[in-house]
C-alpha cells in the first residue's frame, strides 16, 4: 500500500526534578545538602533512509514519545538522560508544522537528520543553591517540559523520469516492460491508484529511475480525480515521458489529449509546465500501418512536436526510446535539492512554558494554570520558609502576582495553583527586604525583575567595618567561651 501524507504527533522527554536531599554518613554531623540534579529528557529527530519508499509505517502508529529525565538523587547523584528517539522517513520527504503550517525541512539525502523537538534540561538539586549566607536551602528546580508538536510528512518522489498522460495512455504497461516493477494493468480506466516506481538499468550498472504516476484527467490541478494527489511526485523528476493513446477507445483527439494534459501541469505549478519533455505515442500495435503514419503526422502537425510511437506488449521502438531516454538524462541537471527555503525551527528548542492564566472562579477565588509554575509548585515544600520564598520569587518574576493584582485580589482570597490552595496575604509575598544578595546564585539573580532587586553588596570602606565589627564580636565570643570552660573545669576537679 501507498501513502505518501500522514500526520504525526511527537514530544520529546521533560527533564527530571532536582532532587532536595542531605549528606548522612557516619562522622559527618554536619553533611550539608546534597540534592543532585535531574537528567535531561530525550529528544526526538526524523532522518532520511533511502530504503523507504512509502509512509505507510505511519498508518498504524502517528504518537511517538521520547523518554522522560530520571529525577536527581541523594548523594549529588545526577538521574540518568532519557533515550533520545529518531524516526526514519523516506528520502524526499517534506515536513510542516500543521499549527503553523511552516515548511520546516525537506529531507533530500539519506541520514539528513534534524531534530523538531528537543528535551527538557533537568532540574538543579539543593546543593546548586548554596551561597555564603544560604548554606542549606530547602528547595530544588523542577525539570523542563517535553516539547509537543503535530507534524505533517509529505513525501515527494525522487525519480529520474516521470511518466504522465490520461488513463489507460499505456503508462503502467511500460513501465511493467522496461523495468521489474509489477504494477497492476487492466483495461479500464485509473487502474492505478498509487505511484510505481521502477529502476532501468543502464549498460555502465548504473540505474534509471521512472515514476509511473496515476493518470490525470481535465480538473486534475483543481483536485478532480485521482491525480491531483499524486503530481507533486513528478515535481522532482529530471524530466516528464508525456504518453498519449494514438487511438483512444472514447474517440478523443490525441492532440487535445496532450494540450489537456500540458494545461493541468501548468494548472498546478509552472515549474512543473516547464520540465523537459519527450511525447511518446503508445499502442502502435492496435492500429493497422496504413492508419498509424496518418494519425502520427495528424498529431504532429496538430502539437508541432516530434513523437516516439511504441507497442509495449510488442516492445515496438522500446530499444531506442530507452536509448534516448538515457541520453537525454545525463545532458540534464539533476533536480532541485528542495524546492523551500528552510527557516530556523525556533519551536524544536523552546522548552518554556511560562505563559500563564489567572481566572476568577468565583468571588475571592484566582485559579492560575501554568505549567511552569505547576511544576515549582510540586517541589514546593510549604512548611519550610526559604522554600516558598524562592516560589514567591519565580511568581513575582514571571508577572504573575501583578496579574492577581491587576485583576483586584485582596487580602484573604483563595488562590489556587493546581492542587495547591491558600490564602493571599501581601504580606507573605516576596518583598526585597527579604532577600540579601549573598542568598543569591547566579541563575537566581537573572529570574529577578529589575524593580525588586536586593540591595547590593558593601563597598569596601562599609565591608571592612562590618569585619572589625564582626572580629570584635568574634573575640567577645572567644572570652565568653573560655570563661565557661575554666568554670567547667573548675566545677569537675571539685567534684
Amino acid at each position: 500500500m501507498f501513502l505518501d501524507q500522514v500526520i504525526i504527533t511527537v514530544e520529546s522527554g521533560s527533564g527530571g526534578n532536582g532532587a532536595v536531599a542531605w549528606r548522612r554518613e557516619k562522622y559527618e554531623p554536619f553533611g550539608g545538602p546534597a540534592g543532585g540534579d535531574g537528567g535531561r529528557g530525550g529528544s526526538v529527530y526524523l532522518e532520511a533512509c533511502k530504503n523507504l519508499q512509502t509512509l505507510i509505517d505511519f498508518q498504524y502508529q502517528t504518537r511517538f514519545f521520547a523518554e522522560k529525565g530520571e529525577n536527581g538523587r541523594t548523594k549529588n547523584q545526577h538521574g540518568k538522560a532519557g533515550e533520545s528517539i529518531t524516526i526514519r522517513v523516506p528520502v524526499g520527504t517534506l515536513i510542516r508544522d500543521t499549527d503553523t503550517q511552516q515548511a520546516l525541512v525537506d529531507l533530500m539525502e539519506d541520514g539528513q537528520r534534524v531534530l523538531v523537538a528537543q528535551g527538557g534540561r533537568g532540574g538543579r538539586g539543593n546543593s546548586r543553591f548554596v551561597t555564603s549566607r544560604r548554606q542549606a536551602p530547602y528547595f530544588a528546580e523542577p525539570g523542563e517540559p517535553g516539547i509537543r508538536r503535530r507534524l505533517e510528512l509529505e513525501l515527494k518522489l525522487i525519480a529520474d523520469v516521470g511518466l504522465v498522460g490520461l488513463p489507460n495512455a499505456g503508462k503502467s504497461t511500460l513501465i511493467s516492460v522496461i523495468s521489474a516493477a509489477r504494477p497492476k494493468i487492466a483495461d479500464y480506466p485509473f487502474t492505478t491508484l498509487s505511484p510505481n516506481l521502477g529502476v532501468v538499468r543502464k549498460p555502465s550498472g548504473d540505474g534509471l529511475v521512472v515514476a509511473d504516476i496515476p493518470g490525470l484527467i481535465e480538473g486534475a490541478s483543481q483536485g478532480v480525480g485521482l491525480g491531483h494527489d499524486f503530481l507533486r511526485h513528478v515535481e522532482r523528476t529530471r524530466m516528464l515521458l508525456h504518453l498519449v493513446e494514438l487511438d483512444p477507445v472514447d474517440g478523443s483527439d490525441p492532440a487535445e489529449n496532450y494540450r489537456l494534459i500540458n494545461a493541468e501541469l501548468a494548472g498546478y505549478s509552472q515549474q512543473l509546465a516547464q520540465k523537459p519533455q519527450q511525447v511518446v505515442l503508445t499502442k502502435a500495435d492496435t492500429i493497422p500501418d496504413s492508419l498509424l503514419t496518418e494519425l502520427v503526422e495528424h498529431f504532429e502537425a496538430e502539437t508541432g512536436q516530434s513523437a516516439w510511437v511504441i507497442a509495449s506488449v510488442t516492445r515496438q521502438g522500446i530499444d531506442a526510446l530507452l536509448h534516448r531516454l538515457m541520453e537525454r538524462v545525463e545532458s540534464l541537471p539533476p533536480p532541485a535539492k528542495s524546492l523551500i527555503v528552510p527557516q530556523e525551527d525556533t519551536r524544536a528548542t523552546d522548552n518554556d512554558d511560562s505563559a500563564f492564566t489567572v481566572t476568577l472562579r468565583e468571588p475571592g477565588w484566582f485559579n492560575i494554570r501554568s505549567g511552569k509554575v505547576s511544576r515549582w509548585v510540586a517541589v514546593t515544600d510549604f512548611a519550610n520558609r526559604e522554600s516558598i520564598q524562592r516560589l514567591m520569587v519565580v511568581l513575582k518574576g514571571m508577572g504573575v502576582v501583578a496579574e492577581l493584582q491587576r485583576q483586584g485580589v485582596r487580602p484573604g482570597d483563595t488562590v489556587q495553583i493546581g492542587k495547591a490552595v491558600f490564602d493571599y496575604e501581601p504580606d507573605d509575598m516576596y518583598h526585597p527586604d527579604d532577600l540579601q544578595a549573598e542568598d543569591l546564585s547566579a541563575e537566581d539573580w537573572e529570574e529577578l525583575p529589575e524593580d525588586t532587586l536586593p540591595e547590593p553588596p558593601l563597598l569596601e570602606d562599609e565591608a571592612e567595618s562590618v569585619v572589625l565589627a564582626g572580629s570584635a564580636v568574634a573575640q567577645v565570643t572567644q572570652s565568653h567561651e573560655a570563661q565557661e570552660t575554666e568554670a567547667d573545669s573548675a566545677d569537675y576537679r571539685h567534684d
